[in-house]
């Protein structure tokens, strides 16, 4: 880089004009920004200093001024591209040709005195350069045509998962992979068919670098003015299905993410209490003092560490271990959701970065649709509930969100000490407020709080509404009170439509998909739901949201249990009509979000008082009704429930192998198989007619099948593509 100069200020410039400014959060040195007066430099002239200057002076002090009137001196700043090569070389996809895949760092600056970012947490906590910014980055990448002219105007923004790629995995039915290159990593094209663009960014400052090409991001750490750390109590639920000598604070199948540090090892210090129960609503028992201690296990020695927890003989299968601790070094995460407005902003209107490096979709771009799974679909609907729609300027962001298996939840994506990987279910995550009122896109108001609200209300009035949908699957309903997302708080009535909502549940599936082997059942009681749901469902459901925004076609209608058609019911009623299956035994709990109060800045500023929060009544919450079979009667009924061969649930138990035997088991559902013969079904006593007595032979039930296909086509739910899928599917399971 060249060596920087003197600007109008006295800030070093180089010869070709550009300023030179402190290092970036990762530590790299960026290329000078334009050499224009800093804002201090501004707001120091007054009049009677302007007339002291000279005419040299004045003249190069104007030609500043017209450079930095339509300069926005914060958002996306810079783009630092590693690479670009082909997408699965070369390999043409229909009408859209070959694709290129160009990886990269997304560096930002946000301004903490601009309104639009007034909700991020601790932003005023955060280190500024000299300019008063607050720097932070994010890896990317993005898949485009290698011709955008040849593509289909339409973004997709997948939202990593605990900085996973899911897109191409969902909707190609590809090999999942962090690093897409490959043929395998195209999978059967649907999305580079149809002609969309892809993008992939790290919104998230608390994955680590595990070696497996996992998003990263970078934010800063918030610090007290004095450069003190700032500190506060801090909440950590550990359970374990396994003996365990020690745990990371934040630990799952996903991988491990960085958690906020004790603020000594030493518990008294640190406040550390430690509790355990065998379940939430059992009383608490300390776990003593002398038996445990921040660290980690590892070749057989307890090693010190702040982020972790060692118990000696271990953490008890099934049991809720509770620690309160005091914990320093938030991250500044509400920039992750900043940083997501700012880049799609910036690839809608700008034609190139600050920098001056391209917009490699500038004149090829039409609309922007959010998509996220499971986690990443909490992170779609906090980041509509927080208003990040609409960017500072104004404009809307995206045009369409596909919200996929998130139930009613949003997260702890833009609180202090708050963690993204953190969920609640019947039985884990009770006590974190990731699932809060408002849960619905509609004006209520909370039975509990008397608080009203809307999730979707800070964008009502300014049109940062995307056209939305929900798509639930059976799980959800279970284990992720979807419920909540269609009925009022109180569980008593059904919320008038939304006319820019469609709400969907894949009838009898289970979270993310089918299982690959239903008898790998884990910590689960009964074999696993087979149904392959997520790529046929959400490839149809892409394209009509893709319709809707781009010709107003109107999308397939909502189809999910209602109350007032008796296909949403509380649980004493589905288990009266549950069938009496041999070996089946249905749940006797539902996951019903408490309402809690982590203190009176929690709402407006992401900080809790109160930890862990002060608990109250729990919100009301249905599951959607059954048939005869078991089957349930509303929703998207692949073949698999409407011409069924067993019963499929979004619900398990746990195995008592693995503690709290019987009780509702997290994300997995169940299949219970039909009996074959007559006289199987009659020698079991299970109620449910055998497969000979619903089918003639193999040529009827193909056709029921084929019948309950077409209407799902013509519904809008199915493509023609996947019809001919499914058939086969169908065809190879009889």
């Amino acid at each position: 880089m060249a060596r920087c100069g003197a600007g109008l200020d006295g800030s070093p410039t180089d010869s070709t004009g550009f300023r030179q400014t402190e290092k970036t959060s990762d530590g790299t040195s960026r290329r000078c920004v334009p050499g224009l007066p800093s804002v201090r430099f501004w707001e120091s002239l007054t009049p009677m200093s302007l007339l002291r200057k000279p005419l040299p002076f004045l003249l190069a002090l104007a030609s500043a001024a017209a450079l930095l009137a339509p300069e926005t001196r914060a958002g996306l700043m810079r783009v630092q591209i590693s690479s670009r090569t082909p997408f699965a070389d070369g390999m043409s996809f229909g009408n859209t040709g070959s694709y290129e895949i160009v990886e990269g760092r997304l560096h930002f600056e946000s301004d903490p005195a601009d309104p639009a970012n007034a909700r991020i947490a601790d932003l005023p906590l955060a280190p500024t350069n000299e300019e008063g910014f607050v720097e932070s980055w994010a890896d990317f990448v993005l898949l485009l045509p290698a011709d955008p002219a040849k593509g289909n105007g339409t973004l997709l923004y997948d939202v990593h998962n605990r900085g996973n790629k899911l897109a191409l995995w969902t909707f190609n039915d590809a090999v999942r992979t962090n690093a897409p290159r490959d043929a395998e990593h195209g999978g059967n094209g649907f999305l580079m068919r149809h002609g969309f663009s892809l993008l992939w960014t790290g919104w998230s400052g608390e994955i680590e670098d595990d070696g497996t090409d996992r998003l990263l991001g970078g934010v800063p750490v918030a610090t007290q003015p004095d450069g003190s750390p700032v500190t506060g109590r801090n909440y950590v639920e550990i359970a374990v299905d396994a003996p365990t000598m020690s745990r990371a604070l934040f630990q799952s199948p996903w991988g491990i993410s960085k958690a906020f540090p004790a603020v000594s090892l030493d518990l008294a210090e640190a406040g550390a209490e430690l509790t355990r129960r065998p379940d939430r609503d059992s009383p608490a028992e300390a776990v003593p003092d002398g038996t445990w201690s921040f660290a980690r296990w590892e070749d057989g020695t307890a090693v010190p560490d702040p982020t972790s927890i060692y118990i000696e003989g271990g953490f008890e299968p099934g049991w809720i271990y509770d620690l309160v601790y005091t914990a320093r070094d938030p991250r500044v995460s509400g920039l992750g959701l900043a940083g997501l407005r700012d880049t799609i902003s910036f690839l809608r209107h700008e034609k190139q970065a600050p920098d001056g490096t391209p917009n490699l979709l500038h004149g090829h771009l039409d609309r922007t649709i959010i998509f996220g799974i499971s986690q990443s679909g909490r992170f779609v609907h906090h980041f509509l509930y927080d208003g990040f729609n609409i960017d500072p300027e104004g404009r809307r962001v995206f045009d369409g969100a596909l919200v996929h298996v998130a139930g009613a939840g949003k997260g702890l994506f833009n609180h202090r000490f708050g963690m993204a990987t953190v969920y609640g279910s019947h039985r884990e995550g009770n006590l974190s407020p990731t699932d809060f009122f408002p849960f619905a896109p509609a004006w209520l108001e909370d039975p509990i709080s008397g608080k009203q609200g809307d999730s979707f209300g800070r964008l009502r009035d300014v049109g940062g509404v995307p056209r939305t949908f929900f798509v639930q699957s059976s799980t959800e309903y279970w284990s992720r009170a979807a419920s909540l997302l269609h009925t009022d708080p109180g569980g008593r009535s059904d919320l008038e439509p939304d006319p820019e909502v469609r709400h969907y549940l894949i009838a009898g599936s289970q979270h993310l998909d089918g299982s690959d082997d239903i008898e790998e059942k884990g910590s689960s009681r009964y074999s696993l739901n087979p149904i392959k749901h997520r790529g046929p469902v959400l490839r149809a459901l892409l394209a009509r949201l893709d319709d809707w925004i781009r010709e107003g076609t109107e999308p397939p209608a909502s189809l999910h249990p209602r109350i007032d058609d008796g296909t949403l019911v509380d649980l004493e009623t589905f288990r009266a009509s549950f069938p009496n299956i041999p070996g089946a035994e249905p749940p006797a709990q539902i996951y019903c979000p408490l309402h809690l109060d982590p203190g009176p800045r929690w709402d407006e500023e992401g900080i809790a008082d109160v930890v862990p929060p002060e608990t109250g009544a729990r919100y009301p919450t249905l599951v959607p009704a059954v048939d005869e079979d078991g089957n349930e009667i509303a929703g998207i009924r692949l073949p698999e429930v409407a011409v069924p061969l067993g019963t499929a649930t979004g619900w398990n138990l746990r195995d008592e192998a693995f503690g709290a035997g019987g009780v509702l088991n997290g994300l997995p559902g169940a299949w219970f198989p039909f009996a074959e013969t007559k006289a199987e079904r009659e020698a079991s006593g299970d109620p449910r007619p055998a497969v000979e007595e619903r089918h003639a032979d193999r040529l009827s039930y193909l056709g029921a099948v084929a019948e309950s296909l077409l209407e799902l086509r013509d519904g809008g739910y199915l493509l023609d593509e996947d019809v001919t899928r499914l058939l086969a599917r169908a065809a190879e399971a009889r």
